[in-house]
């Protein structure tokens, strides 16, 4: 199924989201609580926990209540066939109330999970929710010569393992309206310009992948208090995505922003300044860089935004309310 829509999208406010941070770059099993972030517990009733281990990719568990309902639904599924089962096990998580899978893009360090989180979860067919692009063959080539295949999702062993595939490049909705998944996102500024070493399998030859079309992110609006944007990679600019999140919501006010930002490596971190600037004029109360964004950018987002930045470990949920 494909959809393709540019209207306002109908999305309920919400009474409290809670965002579980499965997969990121970064594990601290001493990292200290804050008002908004809870990190896993080190031990209970005299005895050490499992914890959750990190790895190069991404993955949030996103629960959302509104009007006595509560629905939830997982963004990516991390790098590994391991990580994401592991750290759903450590954290407890209940796979059978994942309603649907909303993948960010068709990278593999967040779609390589996919397949061993599909056999956790019990309750079948279950969405899976993507961009078309994000089941193309991908490669990434390096300036030096070296190229590397990234491996893929298909459709056919997605179905095979019990997910329905929804394919959509228009905002949808989810959890009865009270969660959101951008779809194709709007490129408006001059310098976020998609991940220049991509390139894509078409008719048996590469092409320019630059721009990366299917990335996404997921959207939940909090009552009285303004949105909460969860990226993946920020492929298409993280500055793109908040300002397409508040053009489709209609809502003005950014509660919160977290995810990849992918603002590492020489060819992002020349627009860490610029994109920290703007993103500190759209006023978001919290700012959680995550996986992609880098250790530089991570400290400009500390330094230059330090009563909205909140730094990450996996195994930390994050409550927004109303």
């Amino acid at each position: 199924m494909v959809t393709q829509s540019r209207m306002v999208v109908p999305l309920r406010p919400a009474d409290r989201v809670e965002i579980t941070c499965l997969v990121d770059n970064y594990a601290d099993r001493l990292e200290a609580d804050t008002e908004i972030a809870k990190r896993h517990p080190y031990s209970r009733d005299g005895e050490m926990l499992p914890g959750p281990v990190a790895e190069h990719g991404f993955s949030a568990l996103i629960k959302v209540f509104g009007d006595g309902e509560e629905h939830t639904v997982l963004f990516d599924t991390g790098v590994s066939e391991t990580a994401a089962v592991h750290n759903m096990r450590a954290l407890e998580v209940d796979t059978d109330r994942i309603e649907q899978i909303v993948i960010s893009h068709g990278h593999v360090d967040h779609t390589g999970g996919l397949l061993a989180v599909l056999k956790e979860i019990k309750k079948k067919p279950i969405a899976v929710v993507l961009h078309p692009d994000g089941l193309r063959k991908r490669w990434v080539l390096f300036p030096n010569g070296q190229r590397a295949r990234l491996s893929t999702i298909d459709e056919e062993t997605l179905a095979n393992h019990g997910a329905q595939v929804v394919k959509t490049v228009s905002p949808y909705l989810m959890g009865n309206d009270l969660i959101l998944a951008t779809g194709e996102i709007r490129r408006q500024t001059d310098f976020e310009k998609g991940f220049p070493l991509s390139y894509a399998e078409s008719d048996g030859k590469l092409e320019p992948d630059f721009e990366t079309r299917d990335d996404q992110a997921v959207v939940v609006h909090i009552k009285g208090k303004g949105l909460v944007i969860v990226s993946g990679c920020g492929h298409a600019g993280i500055v793109n995505t908040v300002l397409y999140s508040k053009e489709i919501t209609g809502e003005g006010n950014v509660l919160g922003v977290m995810g990849g930002f992918h603002l590492t490596g020489k060819l992002f971190e020349p627009f860490i300044d610029r994109t920290v600037g703007m993103i500190k004029d759209l006023k978001p109360r919290h700012i959680v860089p995550c996986h992609c964004t880098g250790w530089r950018a991570i400290q400009t987002f500390a330094r230059d935004m330090s009563e909205e930045y909140i730094h990450n470990v996996v195994g930390t949920t994050y409550a927004f309310e109303k």
